[in-house]
C-alpha cells in the first residue's frame, strides 16, 4: 500500500535514490496504481475536472457541521490550507517510476555500489511482502517491517535469514492499534504463554522458533475471515447483498478462497463479482509466483491441486456463464450488466468509498436493512459513510492481523540474537525490553538522528589462497603474535568486501637481504644504544616546528659527523661518512621490525 506514494516522490526534481523492491511487489504494486489511476479518471469523467465541479461533501469545509476528522484529514496537522495536496500522478508517472525500480527475486542477493549486499526476506505479511538485510564491509543490518510470523497464504517470516546480526531496526508499528496495555502503560509477555521461562537448555534456539511460531494467530485469522464469509451468507439468505471493499491481496484471496468453498457447499446460489480493472491480471499474476506462498500451498502445487480453491471456479480467468466468480474491468462493462443479479457478492475499490465501483454501489445498497459493508478497520466508518448518510445497511469493520503482536517481540529478539536493537519511541514506551540480554537497545523517533556505536573497529581483506600461500611473513617484536609481509596489490571494494585483487611483487636481492620497509616509530634513546654498540657516539636533541610537531635530533659526531631526524611521518639520515650511513641503517633495523 506504501508503494501507491511512490510517484510523487520519484517525480521531485531532487530525487536521485536507488529503489529496490521484489519483484512481486513491483508487479502488483504498479497494479494498483494503475487501478488507483482508472478509477480517479472515472472520477474526473463524472464529475468534471474544474473546481466547480465538486461534489457538495467536500463543500464549506469551514462549517461547523464538517466533523472535525475530515477536517484534519483534508487540512493536516497544522490547518494548512489545500495548496499542501498534490494533483494525483498519471499512467505515464506510473511507468516512469517503475523504471527506476530495481526488482529482487525471492531471496536474490544484489550489490549496491560494490559495498552493500542487500537481500529480501520473506515478512509473511503478504505476497511479496519482506524484511531487508542489509550487508556492509563492517557490519550487517536487518530492517524488519510489518510481519505475520506464520501465514496462511504467504511464505512465512524468515527466522534464520536475521539471525545473529550486527544490527536490527526494529519497524513495526501494526502492534500499537491492538496490544494490551496494562495499568502502567507497558506491556509484558503474556504470562499464559511465557516462552523465555519455559525454554529448556540443550535446544534453546529450537524451542523458541517452535514456541513463536505456533499457529495461534493463523486460527484467530481464519476464524475472521470464516465470521465474514458466515456474514456475507446470512445477508444472501435474506435477500440482501454483501460488498467488500478490502483491498490487501493476500485477504482478499483468502476471502474468495472461503466464500467459493463456502457457496460451493451450500444451498445458495449467489454469485461472487469481482469488479477492477486489474482484477484479471492480478490474479493472473498470483498464479504464477509460487515461492512466495506457503510450504501448505506449494504442496498444493506439486499435487495439482490449485493453490487457491477460488482458482477452480474461474476458468482461464475470463468470464464463463456457469461459473461462480465473475471477473468484470468496470461497473458499467457490457457483460456485467447482462449477467447482474442481486443478492450477490461483490469486491471492489476503494477503500476509502469515494472512488471507484464502490461509490455506486453503496448508493445502491445504503437503504437497504438485509446488506452488508465490509471495510478494514483503521478507516473511520463515519467519516466514510459520511456522503451516503442516511446508510441503513449492515457494517462490519473488520481488524487482521497485519504485524507481530507485541508480546512476541523479547521472544524474536531473543531468537535473533542482534548486537545492537534499534525500536521505535512509542513500541520501547509499551513494553520493556530492558531485561533483554543484548549488547545495546536504541530508541528512535520521528525526525531524529539517532548515533548507532560502531560495531567493529578492523575491516577484513580477502586474499586469494595462491596469494597468501606465497608471502613471507615476519613475526614483529615490539608487537607479540603479529605477523608482517611484503607485497604489492591493488585494493578494491567487490560485493560488500574488501578484496585483494592483483599480484604479489616481493623483492628479493642476491646475498643478505636488507630490509626495505619499517614497521613502527624510531624511539630515539634505543637506536643510541644500539649506535652506542657499534662504535657510534651522538646526542639527542628535541625541537618543535612551525606547525607545533614535535621533531627529533640525534647528532653524531664520532667516528664522523651525522645526523639523524625523526618525526612523525619519516625519518631522514645524514652522514659524511658512507659506511656510518650505512650503521646507522643497521641501528634502525634493530630497534624496528623490517621486511
Amino acid at each position: 500500500m506504501g508503494l501507491l506514494g511512490l510517484p510523487f516522490l520519484t517525480q521531485s526534481p531532487g530525487f536521485c535514490a536507488k529503489i529496490y523492491m521484489t519483484e512481486a511487489t513491483a508487479k502488483i504494486g504498479q497494479l494498483m496504481m494503475e487501478d488507483l489511476v482508472s478509477m480517479h479518471k472515472e472520477f474526473r469523467c463524472f464529475y468534471g475536472p474544474g473546481d466547480s465541479s465538486y461534489p457538495g461533501w467536500i463543500k464549506d469545509l469551514d462549517s461547523q457541521k464538517v466533523p472535525a476528522l475530515l477536517k484534519k484529514v483534508v487540512f493536516g496537522e497544522s490547518g494548512d490550507d489545500l495548496g499542501s495536496w498534490m494533483r494525483l500522478y498519471s499512467l505515464d508517472d506510473v511507468e516512469s517510476c517503475m523504471k527506476k525500480v530495481q526488482v529482487v527475486k525471492f531471496a536474490e542477493e544484489v550489490c549496491y555500489n560494490g559495498t552493500l549486499i542487500i537481500k529480501a526476506l520473506s515478512s509473511g505479511l503478504d505476497i511479496g511482502a519482506c524484511n531487508w538485510l542489509i550487508n556492509g564491509p563492517n557490519a550487517s543490518l536487518s530492517y524488519v517491517s510489518n510481519s505475520i510470523l506464520v501465514s496462511l497464504h504467504a511464505r512465512n517470516f524468515d527466522i534464520n535469514g536475521l539471525k545473529g546480526l550486527d544490527v536490527m531496526v526494529y519497524s513495526d508499528f501494526s502492534c500499537l492499534q491492538s496490544a494490551e496495555v496494562t495499568e502502567n502503560g507497558c506491556i509484558s509477555p503474556n504470562p499464559d504463554n511465557n516462552y523465555l521461562s519455559t525454554i529448556s537448555i540443550d535446544n534453546k534456539d529450537e524451542d523458541l522458533a517452535a514456541s513463536l511460531l505456533n499457529t495461534e494467530d493463523s486460527l484467530e485469522e481464519m476464524e475472521k475471515l470464516a465470521f465474514v464469509c458466515s456474514c456475507a451468507a446470512e445477508s444472501a439468505d435474506a435477500g440482501g447483498s454483501t460488498l467488500i471493499t478490502i483491498t490487501r491481496v493476500g485477504i482478499v484471496l483468502q476471502l474468495l478462497e472461503l466464500m467459493s468453498d463456502y457457496i460451493e457447499s451450500s444451498s445458495l446460489k449467489v454469485p461472487i463479482f469481482v469488479i477492477s480493472s486489474v482484477a484479471e491480471e492480478l490474479l493472473a499474476y498470483t498464479n504464477t509466483i509460487p515461492e512466495w506462498l506457503c510450504d501448505q500451498r506449494q504442496e498444493e502445487l506439486i499435487s495439482g491441486e490449485p493453490w487457491f480453491d477460488h482458482l477452480k471456479f474461474i476458468k482461464d480467468l475470463k468470464f464463463i456463464k456457469d461459473e461462480k466468480i465473475h471477473l468484470f474491468p468496470a461497473i458499467h462493462s457490457p457483460n456485467l450488466i447482462t449477467s447482474w443479479q442481486e443478492p450477490c457478492i461483490v469486491f471492489a475499490p476503494h477503500c476509502s468509498l469515494r472512488l471507484g465501483p464502490s461509490v455506486q454501489l453503496l448508493q445502491r445498497w445504503r437503504g437497504d436493512p438485509k446488506s452488508l459493508l465490509v471495510l478494514e478497520d483503521g478507516i473511520s466508518s463515519g467519516l466514510a459513510l459520511l456522503p451516503f448518510r442516511p446508510v441503513a445497511m449492515k457494517v462490519l469493520q473488520c481488524s487482521f492481523l497485519s504485524g507481530i503482536r507485541l508480546q512476541k517481540l523479547p521472544t524474536l529478539i531473543s531468537i535473533l540474537q542482534p548486537k545492537i536493537v534499534l525500536v521505535p519511541d512509542a513500541v520501547s514506551q509499551r513494553i520493556n525490553l530492558s531485561e533483554m540480554k543484548i549488547n545495546s537497545i536504541l530508541n528512535f523517533s520521528e525526525n531524529k538522528t539517532l548515533h548507532v556505536p560502531r560495531i567493529a573497529d578492523n575491516s577484513s581483506v580477502e586474499i586469494t589462497t595462491d596469494l597468501a600461500s606465497k608471502l613471507s611473513w615476519r613475526k614483529l617484536r615490539q608487537r607479540e603474535n603479529f605477523g608482517i609481509a611484503r607485497l604489492k596489490g591493488e585494493l578494491q571494494m567487490e560485493d560488500g568486501k574488501h578484496r585483494l585483487v592483483t599480484g604479489l611483487e616481493q623483492e628479493e636481492s642476491s646475498g643478505k637481504a636488507r630490509p626495505l620497509r619499517y614497521w613502527g616509530t624510531v624511539a630515539q634513546e634505543p637506536l643510541l644504544g644500539a649506535l652506542l654498540k657499534m662504535g657510534i657516539k651522538g646526542s639527542i636533541e628535541h625541537s618543535t616546528s612551525e606547525n607545533g610537531s614535535e621533531n627529533s635530533m640525534i647528532h653524531i659526531a664520532n667516528p664522523s659527523r651525522g645526523l639523524i631526524e625523526t618525526s612523525e611521518m619519516c625519518t631522514a639520515i645524514v652522514a659524511e661518512d658512507e659506511n656510518v650511513a650505512y650503521q646507522i641503517l643497521q641501528g634502525i633495523d634493530e630497534v624496528l621490525d623490517g621486511i
